[in-house]
């Protein structure tokens, strides 16, 4: 888990290659779920609200199912009704990283990006708002985290290397 452009996906992707895992992307099953292009189509079509309760359920069957994966929770995701409490109730049975990147990093990150598919959560533009997320949800995600990588001084790999060693 991590806010926008701390490498989620990426790092995600990366972490079940080289574990040989499946990838589950709340987001864009979220997306798909709701008949949605991505997630930002998704929330401008339905409303935030019933795209977190999306997320929330979709968090909910992923770590139901059987087997092991690495599942890649949208940035909000924990916000979403109930998600928190269901990432409680999973810390005994896996690892839950939090890719913890400062704000200045994340608007660094995101303003290479294509922010038509990134909606405002605030109201404001996407790379005016980081600071006010970042700060409501850097306090949840650090409570709900059984480790935290802070990714600024890292490349890909080491990320992905320490990710490894602290879900094995």
């Amino acid at each position: 888990m991590g806010l926008r452009g701390a490498g989620k996906s990426t790092i995600g992707a990366a972490l079940a290659k080289a574990s040989g895992l499946p990838c589950v992307e709340i987001d864009d099953l979220a997306a798909a779920r709701l008949a949605a292009r991505d997630a930002g189509d998704a929330i401008r079509t339905h409303g935030l609200d019933a795209f977190r309760q999306t997320e929330s359920t979709l968090l909910g069957e992923a770590l139901a199912a059987a087997s092991p994966c690495v599942i890649c929770l949208g940035g909000g995701t924990p916000t979403a009704p109930g998600a928190a409490d269901t990432l409680r109730a999973a810390r005994t049975r896996m690892a839950i990283v939090y890719l913890r990147a400062t704000p200045a990093t994340l608007r660094q990150r995101l303003a290479a990006t294509d922010l038509s598919s990134r909606p405002s959560l605030t109201g404001r533009h996407p790379l005016e708002e980081i600071d006010e997320v970042f700060a409501l949800r850097d306090p949840l995600y650090r409570e709900l985290a059984t480790e935290v990588i802070e990714v600024d001084p890292l490349g890909q790999e080491a990320i992905v290397i320490r990710a490894m060693q602290l879900t094995s």
